[in-house]
């Protein structure tokens, strides 16, 4: 090839890839065709990157948190003031659950890996290790039986499947779909849970929302079988409803998530009457949507959302409606105090009034910025599951502890490390049926 032949070739190729610089420039400053796959493999490719970079499960996932305290089980233990009974938690560092009773011994224990039941995520990809994977939620039939949800750290979507396993861990159905947060159990044993998925989904009134958003489902499940029954689009109920300016308010760091749902509480006839905005319709679901900051409900049979609201709380988990007609929250970080940003809120849905609150103290601190629960007990006190802390605990409605548990587990070099516990359940052992109580007495496990 001549001289004269390569300068013309060199310059055909700094033409081309001039060409190409302004071709590409022009679509990712419009946004036109083919920007969308583009920004998806750019993505696709980061979060790939990131995933497995993340080899330190200790400090590289949020499973685990640096252990506050050095105690260890059963730390208060006031018979007089706590509900007595038996105690389900699911801990960071696994795919289990135990039963413990109030001195903290273990009565009970589940446990299965996800790899034992799935070689793929949900979405089709390889899943995360089982070591990067704990149960979520957890609630225990009266029979023994054990619903359990699969989630995976540093994945999106990370919820990855629910399971009702018998008291010997075998499992009686699956359910393989990104469920996440939260689920709970009709008074006639079916299960309504929530699950996410990327969508592609245009939302014209919301310029900023990043493509695909991940959105929510409202999902019921068959108690007997996992079959699914209903599933409603959270986003869709959103944006169809008055309340439509809550889901355009979502904050800048949202949008690729802008709803996060992470609470259902179904509304039987008792807890319908109780509640002002349900205006006597049962089978609603109260909703938590942390990145709105607003509480919900919905029909899961018509997809309506019929009520919603916002308050002085601020990444908010775990709305309950409560038989005296309020609800409570767990307010992670609307408290706004060194250690104890985090309090639990009992509010008037008519008036916005809280009337009750719980907000730790220097005794006893209060923080956990990501996840949490409290479930109010038969005699008034509150079963509170403060994650970050690795602690579940019981408070009376005057602020005192009556029970508190540790977790136990430990790790790192150093054991400076606790995992989280993200579910608790008071159980009383008379609601439980005769088979399994004997099982729980005969076995000591």
């Amino acid at each position: 090839m001549h001289n004269s032949d390569r300068a013309g070739f060199a310059i055909f190729c700094v033409a081309i890839a001039f060409i190409a610089f302004i071709g590409g420039a022009f679509v990712i400053l419009t946004k036109t065709f083919p920007y969308a796959y583009l920004d998806d493999a750019y993505k696709a490719a980061g979060a790939l990157v990131k995933q497995y970079a993340s080899d330190d499960l200790y400090a590289d996932s949020d499973l685990w948190r640096e252990a506050r305290r050095s105690d260890q089980g059963v730390t208060i233990d006031d018979a007089s003031k706590a509900y007595d009974g038996l105690t389900l938690y699911t801990s960071g560092d696994g795919t289990y659950a135990n039963l413990i009773d109030m001195q903290g011994n273990v009565v009970h224990h589940w446990e299965l890996p996800y790899s034992a039941i799935w070689d793929e995520s949900p979405v089709g990809r390889d899943p995360r290790p089982d070591d990067h994977m704990y149960w979520r939620k957890a609630r225990l039939m009266p029979n023994g039986d054990l619903v359990a949800m699969y989630i995976a750290d540093n994945d999106t979507p990370w919820g990855y499947g629910l399971v009702r396993l018998d008291p010997d861990s075998n499992v009686v159905w699956k359910y393989h779909a990104s469920t996440h947060h939260d689920l709970d159990i009709t008074p006639d044993g079916d299960i309504v849970t929530l699950t996410h998925e990327f969508t592609q989904q245009k939302v014209p009134d919301l310029g900023a929302l990043e493509y695909p958003w991940l959105n929510d489902y409202l999902v019921v499940l068959d108690g007997e079988t996992g079959e699914e029954i209903s599933k409603v689009s959270l986003g869709d109920a959103f944006m169809d409803s008055p309340f439509a300016s809550l889901f355009y308010a979502v904050p800048s760091f949202a949008m690729e998530d802008p709803l996060h749902t992470n609470s259902v509480q179904y509304l039987d006839d008792e807890l319908t009457q109780a509640f002002a905005p349900a205006r006597g319709r049962a089978g609603q679901v109260m909703l938590s949507f942390r990145h709105p900051g607003a509480v919900a409900l919905v029909d899961p049979g018509s997809g309506e959302m019929t009520w919603a609201t916002k308050g002085p709380w601020l990444g908010q988990h775990y709305a309950r409606v409560q038989p005296n007609g309020n609800f409570t929250l767990f307010d992670n970080l609307g408290n706004f105090e060194p250690d104890n940003r985090t309090r639990i809120l009992e509010v008037n849905p008519t008036s916005h009034a809280i009337v009750a609150s719980y907000t730790g103290s220097e005794e006893h601190p209060f923080d956990s910025g990501l996840r949490g629960a409290a479930e109010t007990l038969p005699n008034g006190n509150r079963l509170i599951t403060e994650s970050d802390g690795g602690r579940v605990f019981e408070a009376t409605p005057q602020g005192d502890i009556a029970w508190e548990f540790i977790n136990p587990v430990r790790g790192g070099d150093k054991d400076q490390y606790i995992p989280v516990v993200s579910s608790g359940q008071r159980i009383t052992v008379a609601n439980l049926d005769a088979d399994f109580r004997a099982d729980l007495d005969t076995t000591g496990r």
